[in-house]
C-alpha cells in the first residue's frame, strides 16, 4: 500500500502565552509564518495467512516506512530541521474461542531517529448476528500498552462494510503527576472493500 498528500501545521498565536508578555515585551518569538504546508508520503506491506480451515485462526504480519520524503518540520523555516523518517513493523495472531467469538493478540514496534515505541494488547471480538461466518455485526473490547507511556483501553463496533473504533489513553508514565493520568480521546473510522475479477481473486480497496 501506499498513503500520501499535503500536511498543514498551523499555530494559533492569539491563544498563546510567553514570559515575555508579563514583562510587557510582546510575544517574543519571530514566525515567518504561523503556518506551513509540505508533501509527505508513506509505503508498506502486510503478509496475512489463515492457520487451517477456521477463518478465525489467522495471522499477519507487516511493516510500513513512513516520512521518506523527510519534510521540512519547522515554524522558523529552519532547513536543518526534517521528520526523521519511521519504521514501523506489526504482528498479530487471531484465533477462535467459540464460534461465535475470538481473540486477537497484536503488537507494534516502531523506531523515528533515536526513539522507539512497543504498543502490545488484544481485543475480544463477538459476532452479533447467527450467521457466524458472515457476521454483519461485531463487537470489540480490549486494552493495548504502549511501553512505559500509556494504557489504552479500546471498543469496536465492526459493521460490514464499515468499522469504528473508541480508544482512551491513560497515561501511566512519569508524568501522571502533571496529567492527572488524563490522556486523550481517538476515534478512528474504517471502511473495507473487495472488488471480485473474472480470475476470482479478491482485492481490497
Amino acid at each position: 500500500g501506499f498513503m500520501g498528500g499535503p500536511v498543514q501545521r498551523r499555530l494559533d498565536l492569539s491563544k498563546m502565552t510567553t514570559n515575555s508578555q508579563y514583562d510587557g515585551m510582546g510575544l517574543g518569538e519571530n514566525f515567518p509564518s504561523p503556518q506551513y504546508t509540505y508533501f509527505d508520503a508513506s509505503v508498506g506491506m502486510s503478509f496475512n495467512t489463515q492457520l487451517n480451515e477456521n477463518v478465525d485462526n489467522n495471522m499477519f504480519a507487516g511493516v510500513a516506512y513512513h516520512h521518506f520524503t523527510n519534510p521540512k518540520n519547522s515554524f522558523y523555516r529552519n532547513s536543518n530541521i526534517e521528520l526523521d523518517p519511521k519504521w514501523v513493523t506489526s504482528m498479530g495472531v487471531k484465533f477462535s474461542v467459540t464460534p461465535s467469538s475470538y481473540i486477537t493478540l497484536q503488537g507494534d514496534y516502531s523506531r523515528q531517529g533515536k526513539f522507539n515505541e512497543v504498543v502490545a494488547g488484544a481485543l475480544y471480538g463477538l459476532k452479533l448476528n447467527e450467521e457466524v461466518d458472515n457476521p454483519l455485526y461485531t463487537i470489540h473490547g480490549g486494552a493495548f500498552l504502549r511501553l512505559n507511556d500509556a494504557f489504552i483501553p479500546v471498543i469496536k463496533l465492526d459493521y460490514r462494510p464499515f468499522s469504528v473504533a473508541l480508544s482512551y489513553d491513560v497515561n501511566i508514565s512519569k508524568l501522571r503527576t502533571s496529567s492527572y493520568g488524563r490522556g486523550g480521546f481517538e476515534l478512528s473510522v474504517s471502511y473495507v472493500g473487495f472488488s471480485n475479477r473474472k480470475n476470482s481473486t479478491l482485492n481490497s480497496i
